[in-house]
């Protein structure tokens, strides 16, 4: 009699050969290093969860994690593109990097923890952007732009007032409640003839502040600049 003994290491017994499909590489990143990257380079960024959520600043699309495979034609055609995709846990982005990988991307990161874990690391009130240029004015015209204001906090958040550096300049919130990590626009006017004289002729600098309940933040300023003119 003839006892052939198979003695494999980790407890299974594999086949022969390559067999097993082979996982595919692709990077966990914190959101430190979700940070560092968009500083430094322009990858592209894509939330991956459904339903749609309100999406971290510097994604360029929104394709859920299960329409990847079938809508691969919009992501970059350069297969060595940096690529980072996350949701709001990350359980949906690793199979969308999973799935990017396997379509031959070879520099896909995955955001850990994704949404959660940036909000949590980003724990603060803020406005963007601080500066808003307005470029040229004519005096008598009446220039118009946008700013957000972003809870990025656990707690809900009361805007107390809202105020200016001079009244040629009006600001409006359209909301002055906010839950955690909501966000809402501040619509601001400037009108460099409400003084009826040369005061806001050249180069002119105004600033918006916001004032909250929460005491981390109690005060929040941002500023427009523009250059006035009277046409001829």
């Amino acid at each position: 009699m003839i006892v052939i003994a198979l003695f494999v290491s980790s407890g299974k017994i594999k086949p022969p050969g390559n067999s097993q499909r082979q996982e595919t590489a692709f990077t966990n990143i914190t959101p430190a290093e979700f940070d560092a990257i968009l500083k430094t380079k322009d990858p592209f960024v894509v939330d991956v969860h459904i339903p749609e959520q309100e999406h971290l600043p510097g994604t360029d699309a929104f394709i859920p994690y299960n329409e990847v495979s079938h809508r691969i034609s919009e992501f970059p055609k350069d297969k060595h593109a940096e690529i980072i995709v996350y949701c709001r846990t990350d359980s949906m982005s690793q199979k969308a990097a999973q799935i990017l990988a396997e379509e031959g991307y070879t520099n896909v990161k995955n955001l850990k923890g994704g949404v959660q874990a940036y909000q949590q690391s980003h724990q603060k009130v803020e406005i963007t952007p601080s500066l808003q240029q307005l470029g040229t004015v004519i005096y008598g015209e009446i220039a118009k732009t946008e700013f957000t204001l972003r809870n990025n906090t656990a707690t809900p958040l009361d805007v107390v007032q809202i105020s200016t550096s001079c009244f040629c300049t009006k600001a409006e919130l359209e909301k002055t409640q906010l839950d955690p990590y909501e966000s809402t626009t501040i619509k601001v006017s400037f009108n460099p003839a409400v003084h009826k004289d040369d005061t806001d002729l050249g180069e002119v600098e105004r600033t918006i502040y916001i004032d909250t309940n929460n005491s981390n933040f109690r005060r929040l300023t941002v500023s427009i600049q523009a250059t006035v003119i009277k046409p001829r």
